[in-house]
Protein backbone atom coordinates (compact mmCIF):
# COMPACT_ATOMS: atom_id res chain seq x y z
CA UNK A 1 0.00 0.00 0.00
CA UNK A 2 1.19 3.47 -0.77
CA UNK A 3 1.11 6.40 1.89
CA UNK A 4 -1.24 9.72 0.30
CA UNK A 5 0.86 12.19 1.99
CA UNK A 6 -1.62 15.45 2.97
CA UNK A 7 -0.45 19.62 2.19
CA UNK A 8 -0.07 21.22 5.05
CA UNK A 9 -2.60 23.92 5.63
CA UNK A 10 -1.67 27.27 6.33
CA UNK A 11 -3.68 30.66 6.85
CA UNK A 12 -3.38 34.22 4.52
CA UNK A 13 -3.13 36.80 7.11
CA UNK A 14 -5.51 39.10 5.14
CA UNK A 15 -8.37 36.98 4.85
CA UNK A 16 -7.66 34.27 7.28
CA UNK A 17 -8.55 31.29 5.29
CA UNK A 18 -6.94 27.97 5.54
CA UNK A 19 -5.76 26.53 2.01
CA UNK A 20 -2.86 24.41 0.77
CA UNK A 21 0.70 25.60 1.43
CA UNK A 22 1.55 25.41 -2.30
CA UNK A 23 -1.27 27.95 -3.29
CA UNK A 24 -0.29 30.50 -1.30
CA UNK A 25 2.31 33.08 -1.88
CA UNK A 26 5.05 33.14 0.81
CA UNK A 27 6.28 36.24 2.18
CA UNK A 28 8.46 37.80 4.84
CA UNK A 29 9.74 41.12 6.16
CA UNK A 30 13.58 41.73 6.24
CA UNK A 31 14.54 45.12 7.96
CA UNK A 32 11.01 46.86 6.99
CA UNK A 33 10.97 45.85 3.68
CA UNK A 34 9.16 43.01 2.09
CA UNK A 35 10.44 39.99 -0.16
CA UNK A 36 9.56 36.27 -1.10
CA UNK A 37 10.78 34.09 1.17
CA UNK A 38 14.75 32.71 0.85
CA UNK A 39 14.42 30.18 3.65
CA UNK A 40 15.15 31.71 6.83
CA UNK A 41 13.52 33.46 9.50
CA UNK A 42 10.19 34.54 10.03
CA UNK A 43 7.10 34.01 7.24
CA UNK A 44 3.70 34.10 6.31
CA UNK A 45 1.19 33.72 3.50
CA UNK A 46 -1.08 35.39 1.51
CA UNK A 47 -3.39 33.98 -0.87
CA UNK A 48 -4.37 34.48 -4.16
CA UNK A 49 -7.93 36.08 -3.88
CA UNK A 50 -6.38 38.60 -1.51
CA UNK A 51 -3.81 39.63 -3.99
CA UNK A 52 -6.34 41.30 -6.09
CA UNK A 53 -8.09 42.85 -2.65
CA UNK A 54 -5.30 45.41 -2.69
CA UNK A 55 -6.05 47.24 0.17
CA UNK A 56 -7.25 44.52 2.31
CA UNK A 57 -3.69 42.87 2.01
CA UNK A 58 -1.58 46.13 2.67
CA UNK A 59 -3.48 46.61 5.66
CA UNK A 60 -2.68 43.32 7.03
CA UNK A 61 1.25 44.00 5.36
CA UNK A 62 1.65 47.04 7.18
CA UNK A 63 -0.16 45.11 10.50
CA UNK A 64 2.71 41.86 9.82
CA UNK A 65 5.98 44.40 9.39
CA UNK A 66 4.91 46.94 11.49
CA UNK A 67 5.62 49.79 8.96
CA UNK A 68 3.11 52.07 8.16
CA UNK A 69 4.55 52.90 4.70
CA UNK A 70 1.56 52.07 1.90
CA UNK A 71 3.34 52.94 -0.82
CA UNK A 72 6.74 50.88 -0.28
CA UNK A 73 4.85 48.17 0.41
CA UNK A 74 2.60 48.31 -2.67
CA UNK A 75 5.71 48.50 -5.05
CA UNK A 76 7.20 46.37 -3.40
CA UNK A 77 4.01 43.40 -3.39
CA UNK A 78 3.86 44.33 -7.48
CA UNK A 79 7.17 43.19 -8.14
CA UNK A 80 7.47 40.20 -5.88
CA UNK A 81 3.97 39.26 -8.06
CA UNK A 82 5.34 39.79 -11.30
CA UNK A 83 8.90 37.99 -10.25
CA UNK A 84 6.42 34.85 -9.54
CA UNK A 85 4.81 35.06 -12.87
CA UNK A 86 7.78 35.25 -14.71
CA UNK A 87 9.42 31.88 -13.24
Amino acid sequence: MTKIFKQSLRMCISCREREEQNKLLRLQCVDGSLKSFIGSKRSFYICKNCILLEKKVLKALMRQCKSGDRDKFTNQLKEIITDDRKS
